[in-house]
């Protein structure tokens, strides 16, 4: 699955039989906030959220940032799969 960061509208999105899913997020500072992942109901079960999350957090080690996991689904997905946190400062506040 291809996930791609649309910077203009601060989200990383991946597209499957033209629809799009998305995990929303901003930046503060040092920090990438994960606000909200919305997947269209055709696409579901297929694991793209799990991959927008991999995406978000592959930028975030990336960029030497904090994440803020603010979507219920991330969370769920970092407790699932805390080694994907591995090398990453996680702020659960």
């Amino acid at each position: 699955m291809d996930v791609t960061l649309n910077q203009s509208r601060s989200r990383f999105e991946a597209e499957a039989d033209g629809e799009i899913a998305f995990l929303t997020f901003h930046r503060d500072g040092k920090r990438i906030v994960l606000v909200h992942t919305e997947t269209p109901e055709a696409l579901e079960g297929r694991g793209i959220g799990s991959a927008l999350a991999r995406a978000a957090l592959k930028y975030a080690r990336e960029h030497d940032l904090t994440v803020v996991p603010q979507c219920p689904f991330v969370r769920s997905f970092l407790e699932r799969h805390p080694d994907e946190a591995d090398g990453i400062d996680i702020d659960e506040r």
